[in-house]
């Protein structure tokens, strides 16, 4: 058994001239004194090494679906063990998990459980994947990497939400260990990255196409739209333009409703009306599958054939009406491959949420 006081210690990370130590995780390159904190929070400078505050500690755990992650093209209607910690290497003013991506109240970590125990859970619930969400994974990615390892051993695959914002090096070990991940372009301008999210766009952009062009992850996209913030048709489409040179027709993309909160509780809600231009924007420059978020919009909940556009998964929310693809992910009518991750037929876990207790001493 572990201690609930175990200390582990960062991978990425380097002392500098001035005796500070350097965190190498994400662009943010804090520079810490003894004992001082990163911007994140949970990644700190103890007894002259990185630690991470959070291993092993959650906020909490849910079987979710997995459309809930966004994720339509990944083993489409299975459920997801989803689970985070605290804290975020971002500053969104509009974030809508914040009291757990800005606390600094590790008494918001509830349970804890060790990687393999995780991995028993999902078994044991028959769920297909893991997913790291809530808050972004990146700053806790050794427990996230180990967790990885122990579901990939008991045939469990694993999932990032994530805003991308990590340097190349911890990139490539974090995705090495995971199956499917999804991205948020916060938006596309450096302007909003800089101003409204504390970060800059070029890092995410950097990982998006390291991720098409260098691994085999799955992987789709999320945008909030923000009325007033990142929704011109201007931006939509040049942000569509460049997934269709960089990425690819095939990448989803998925824009999603804002709703107040956190530091912008006097900005409007978006209104369905602005997912759906969007949407139709960025079909309209060739991507082939685009989804709207957050509300009721059947058109935007469905997969479509790249080919003959025929309806192949009908979804109302997160329930699956209708299936159609073949076996191996073609469109039945037309025999048009469709880009993703399907199993022969489509899980049936519907829209449930369901939270899961894994006790403190859960460590093996």
């Amino acid at each position: 058994m572990m201690s609930d006081d175990a200390i582990y210690e960062g991978r990425w990370w380097h002392f500098i001239d001035d005796g500070r130590i350097q965190c190498d995780l994400c662009p943010r390159d804090c520079r810490l004194h003894e004992g001082q904190r990163g911007a994140c929070f949970v990644r700190l400078r103890e007894n002259d090494r990185m630690v991470l505050s959070t291993y092993g500690r959650s906020s909490g755990f849910c079987i979710d679906p997995i459309e809930k992650k966004p994720l339509n093209h990944f083993y489409p209607g299975s459920s997801v063990l989803s689970f985070g910690t605290a804290g975020c290497n971002l500053a969104c003013k509009f974030c809508q998990n914040w009291d757990i991506s800005k606390s600094r109240d590790m008494d918001r970590l509830m349970d804890q459980a060790s990687p393999e125990a995780i991995a028993d859970v999902a078994a044991q619930e028959h769920c297909r994947s893991v997913a790291f969400t809530y808050n972004d994974p990146v700053i806790f990615a050794e427990y996230a990497m180990d967790v990885a390892d122990a579901c990939h051993a008991r045939g469990i695959q694993t999932v990032a939400v994530t805003a991308g914002f990590m340097h190349a090096q911890p990139r490539r070990e974090f995705y090495a260990k995971m199956d499917a991940a999804n991205v948020d372009l916060k938006a596309f301008t450096e302007d909003f990255y800089f101003k409204v999210t504390g970060s800059h766009l070029r890092p995410v952009l950097d990982t998006l196409v390291y991720l098409r062009h260098e691994t085999r992850v799955w992987f789709e996209i999320t945008t909030l739209l923000i009325p007033g913030y990142n929704d011109a048709d201007a931006e939509i489409t040049a942000m569509s333009r460049w997934i269709m040179k960089e990425i690819g027709p095939d990448v989803p993309l998925h824009f999603s409703a804002f709703h107040p909160d956190h530091k912008m509780p006097d900005v409007p809600a978006t209104p369905p009306a602005t997912l759906v231009r969007a949407r139709d924007i960025a079909l309209k420059e060739g991507l082939h599958h685009v989804y709207t978020g957050n509300v009721h919009h059947e058109a935007g909940d469905t997969t479509y054939c790249p080919g003959c556009q025929a309806p192949l998964i009908v979804r109302d929310w997160y329930q699956i009406h209708d299936y159609r693809l073949t076996p191996d992910g073609r469109c039945p009518d037309c025999g048009t491959a469709v880009a993703g991750r399907f199993g022969e037929r489509a899980g049936n876990f519907g829209r449930k949420r369901i939270p899961i207790a894994i006790g403190r001493d859960a460590w093996t």
